[in-house]
């Protein structure tokens, strides 16, 4: 039987949730500087993801394009200068645990570049996505979550956009569920209890990645808006909320573009993109950013066992 306009276009956001047009207050004055100034900003109505992409989703979409992700691709050592022979081969950033107090400002204490770590083998060789259908696709590049978006008829959100709909309504609120970090004394999200990296107590049933929709949604029905994996935007991470990017095509994007190369590596000119909504690996002693006015830096051509996306779709 055919398959007319109107069904097609209920086909088509399948699974996502209508967010109405609306002004709200971005970002916080309350916890990291990168977070503000909050200001009032206006977004247009969009669909959005109910979950983030799960790996039979992605799974599909290789399937049926051929797709290799940036983490399976060789990579050119002109990129990295410097780099050690052995971080010149396909893979990917995988976080480690360690075995005691480290200094937290130290990140490669905990993350280690994996060879053939990629979406298909999260922890890399060995593992495996086998038994996390339902979990959420890691180790995607901003690239790979472009293809994907595509290839599905969608885009990736906004940083605006993204923050809208974490809040669900709840204007000001600390958290995507209230102001309060563990209602009832019980975790809300997919975060790390205890002191990170070291001591993780699992109160929350998940040491790693859960199935998308384990927790509660938010006021709009969408699920994961804290926690569980940092998810992509298209915004150029710039540190300060007034800089924030103009248009894709400007002078001023271009701009913003430049300023969002990390400055603690001149010599690699990769520029970030802003994630939001924290991981599994955000624990209140170093990372207290599954909140919806976090936000993250992120080089576009990295893959880690904590980053993946979801997508949205225009009205």
């Amino acid at each position: 039987m055919p398959i007319n306009d109107t069904q097609l276009a209920k086909a088509s956001t399948a699974g996502m949730q209508q967010i109405a047009a609306g002004r709200f207050f971005m970002g916080s004055d309350k916890f990291y500087p990168e977070e503000a100034p909050v200001r009032e900003v206006e977004v247009d109505p969009f669909w959005i993801d109910t979950y983030a992409v799960t790996n039979r989703e992605y799974e599909r979409f290789v399937g049926e394009t051929g797709y290799v992700t940036v983490a399976e691709r060789p990579l050119n050592p002109a990129d990295y200068p410097g780099a050690l022979p052995g971080m010149l081969v396909p893979g990917a950033l995988v976080f480690k645990q360690t075995q005691g107090p480290v200094d937290l400002r130290d990140w490669s204490q905990w993350w280690e570049y994996t060879p053939s770590a990629c979406w298909k083998h999260p922890e890399g060789p060995g593992s495996s996505i086998r038994a996390r259908a339902r979990h959420p696709v890691v180790h995607i590049a901003f690239e790979d979550a472009e293809a994907y978006a595509r290839w599905a008829g969608k885009r990736l959100p906004t940083e605006a956009e993204w923050e809208y709909a974490a809040r669900g309504g709840l204007a000001g609120a600390s958290f995507v569920w209230g102001d309060e970090m563990e209602p009832d004394g019980k975790p809300a999200a997919n975060t790390w209890q205890g002191d990170f990296p070291w001591q993780n107590l699992l109160t929350d049933g998940y040491e790693r990645t859960a199935p998308v929709g384990t927790f509660p949604p938010n006021g709009y029905g969408l699920f994961d808006m804290a926690g569980n994996v940092w998810e992509w935007t298209t915004d150029w991470y710039v540190a300060r909320r007034e800089a924030a990017p103009s248009p894709c095509c400007s002078a001023s994007s271009e701009d913003h573009r430049e300023r969002s190369y990390d400055p603690a590596f001149e010599d690699i000119r990769i520029p970030r993109k802003v994630v939001k909504g924290g991981s599994f690996l955000c624990a209140p002693n170093y990372c207290l950013r599954f909140r919806p006015a976090a936000r993250s830096p992120q080089m576009i051509d990295t893959g880690m066992s904590h980053l993946g996306f979801r997508c949205v779709k225009d009205v």
